[in-house]
C-alpha cells in the first residue's frame, strides 16, 4: 500500500472545500528541494539556508519544469504569469517534527484550485501524492509516536465531545502506552527468568521464586484487567452512545424525542401509529455524545407499512446501548406493555412513566419492581432533566473523567487485553499448580506479546495498513 521511506510524500492537509487558510504538507528526504521549486521568498534568500521552525512570506510558483512531451503540465494550466499565490511557509528540519523527517509547510489560500496547482507542482518536482495516513505511520515508524498514539492522533480528530477529547489527549501523550510497557517490561523480565530456569536447570542458579513469579504476573494481570474494565465506558465516550426510545403507540416517545432535542423534530399527533419508521438525532449529553432513536409503537397490527416500522424498531432495540421504555402513565398496562417489558428484561434499560401531568395519581405495578423507573412528562418537561442525568451516569461510570486514570476506546486494544488477560491466567494457574516452566513461559509470552500490539512494539503490515487506512490523506 505504501511506498517507502525514501519517498518524499506531499498531500492537502486542511479539509476540502474552500477557506480562509490551506495547507500543502510535505515530508521526508527532498522535502527542501521539492519545495524550493514553487517557493519562492520575498526575502530572496534560499529556502534551504533558513531557520528550521520559522514563518517566511513567500510566492508560489510555477516553475519551467520540463517533461519529455514539452512544457509542465502544470505551468499549460495557468500559462500567463506562473504566479500561483502568495503563501507562508515553515521548514522543520528533521528530526524535530511530526514526521521525524524534514517537513515543508505551505500556508496558502485556501481555495482548492490554488492547493491542487502547488500539489501538482511537487509532484513535477519529484514528490508523490501521500496514503490516507501515511504522514502519521512515518511517525510511527521514525519513533515518533507508538502504535496507541497514532491511533489518538485520529480519536482526536474525530472527537465529538470534551470527553472524548481528553482521553484522546492522554493516550496521545502516551499515558496508555507507559501502563502497558510497564506491565509489558514486567513479563518480559519474568519470562528471561523462567527461560533462563529451564536453560540452566542442572546448575546451582537461584531464579525467580515461585511466590516472586505469582506478584509479578498477579500485578500484570490486575493492570490488564483494570485497562480492560475501561474498555465499555471508553467506546461510547469514543463513538457515542445509541440510546432507542420504545413503546406502544400513541405513549410518548416521539414527545420525549423533541423534549430531548429541544426541537420538534419528529411528528406528533393523538393518532396512534404516527411514527412509521426509525428517527435517529444526536445530542450531547454532559460530554457524551447520544445518538438518540425514536421508533414506531410496539403492537400487533395488519398495516404493512407499520409491520415494516416495527421490524426496524426491533432491530434499532438490538443494537441499542440502552433502553428508554416510556409507558402511558395514565393507564393500567395492556398486553403490549408487558410484552416488551418482558422482552426487555435482560436489556440496561429503563422504565419511563409518561403523561404524568394527566394523571391524577401515576399507575404502579409489579412489572416494574427491579427496574430504574422515572415519572415524567415529555409535554411539559417534568422529570425528563432527572432522567438525562440518571442516563448518563448508567452510561459512563464518570469516576475516569474526573482524574487522569487511563481509560481504552479501540476494539483493537480490548481484544488485545483480553488475550493478554486469558494468558496471564493460565500462567497464574500454570505455576500455582507448580507446571513446568516451559508451559508457563508460552502463556507469559503471548501476554507480553498481546500487550506488545497495543503499542505496536510487535505488529503487522496487515494490522497497519487497518489502522492508517481510516486517516484522511493529509494525516
Amino acid at each position: 500500500m505504501y511506498g517507502g521511506l525514501d519517498d518524499t510524500i506531499c498531500a492537502i492537509a486542511t479539509p476540502a472545500g474552500q477557506g480562509g487558510i490551506g495547507i500543502v504538507r510535505l515530508s521526508g528526504p527532498q522535502a527542501l528541494v521539492v519545495a524550493s521549486h514553487v517557493v519562492r521568498l520575498r526575502s530572496g534568500a534560499s529556502l534551504s539556508s533558513v531557520s528550521s521552525h520559522t514563518l517566511h512570506l513567500a510566492d508560489l510558483v510555477i516553475p519551467a519544469l520540463r517533461k519529455r512531451d514539452g512544457v509542465s503540465a502544470v505551468r499549460e494550466r495557468l500559462p500567463v504569469s506562473g504566479l500561483i499565490d502568495e503563501a507562508l511557509v515553515v521548514y522543520m528540519k528533521a528530526p524535530r517534527s511530526f514526521t521525524a523527517e524534514d517537513v515543508v509547510e505551505i500556508q496558502s489560500h485556501g481555495g482548492a484550485l490554488v492547493l491542487e496547482m502547488v500539489c501538482r507542482v511537487c509532484m513535477e518536482s519529484g514528490a508523490r501524492m501521500a496514503e490516507p495516513g501515511e504522514f502519521t505511520k512515518r511517525a510511527f515508524l521514525n519513533g515518533r509516536l507508538d502504535l496507541s498514539q497514532a491511533e489518538a492522533v485520529l480519536d482526536t480528530i474525530r472527537a465529538t465531545s470534551f470527553a472524548g477529547l481528553n482521553i484522546a489527549q492522554r493516550q496521545l501523550r502516551g499515558d496508555l502506552a507507559r501502563e502497558i510497557e510497564q506491565a509489558r517490561t514486567s513479563l518480559l523480565t519474568v519470562l528471561a527468568h523462567v527461560e533462563a530456569g529451564i536453560d540452566f536447570v542442572d546448575e546451582d542458579i537461584s531464579f525467580l521464586q515461585r511466590d516472586e513469579l505469582v506478584r509479578i504476573v498477579g500485578e500484570a494481570s490486575a493492570v490488564v484487567q483494570k485497562l480492560e474494565a475501561t474498555a465499555q465506558d471508553g467506546r461510547i465516550i469514543r463513538e457515542g452512545a445509541r440510546v432507542v426510545i420504545l413503546g406502544r403507540p400513541n405513549v410518548g416517545k416521539s414527545s420525549l424525542l423533541n423534549r430531548l432535542l429541544k426541537e420538534e423534530r419528529a411528528i406528533v399527533t393523538a393518532i396512534p401509529g404516527t411514527t412509521r419508521d426509525v428517527i435517529e438525532e444526536s445530542i450531547n449529553l454532559a460530554g457524551v455524545m447520544i445518538r438518540l432513536v425514536d421508533t414506531a409503537g410496539m403492537r400487533d397490527t395488519d398495516d404493512v407499512v407499520e409491520q415494516e416500522g416495527i421490524k426496524r424498531a426491533r432491530a434499532a432495540q438490538d443494537e441499542a446501548d440502552f433502553l428508554l421504555v416510556v409507558v402511558d402513565a395514565t393507564v393500567p398496562l395492556t398486553s403490549d406493555d408487558r410484552d416488551l417489558l418482558s422482552a426487555v428484561k435482560e436489556r440496561t434499560h429503563m422504565v419511563l412513566l409518561n403523561k404524568a401531568d394527566l394523571a391524577d395519581t401515576v399507575e404502579t405495578d409489579p412489572s416494574f419492581a427491579g427496574r430504574s423507573v422515572y415519572v415524567i412528562s415529555a409535554k411539559t418537561g417534568m422529570g425528563v432533566e432527572g432522567v438525562k442525568t440518571a442516563l448518563r451516569a448508567q452510561l459512563v461510570s464518570g469516576g475516569f473523567e474526573a482524574g487522569e486514570s487511563v481509560v481504552v476506546t479501540s476494539a483493537r486494544h480490548r481484544d488485545a487485553l483480553r488475550r493478554a488477560g486469558a494468558s496471564l491466567g493460565q500462567a497464574l494457574a500454570s505455576v500455582r499448580g507448580g507446571m513446568a516452566g516451559e508451559l508457563v513461559s508460552i502463556d507469559v509470552r503471548a501476554a507480553a506479546d498481546a500487550l506488545g500490539e497495543i503499542t505496536g512494539a510487535i505488529t503487522t503490515d496487515e494490522v497497519l495498513g487497518r489502522i492508517f487506512s481510516e486517516f484522511c490523506v493529509g494525516k
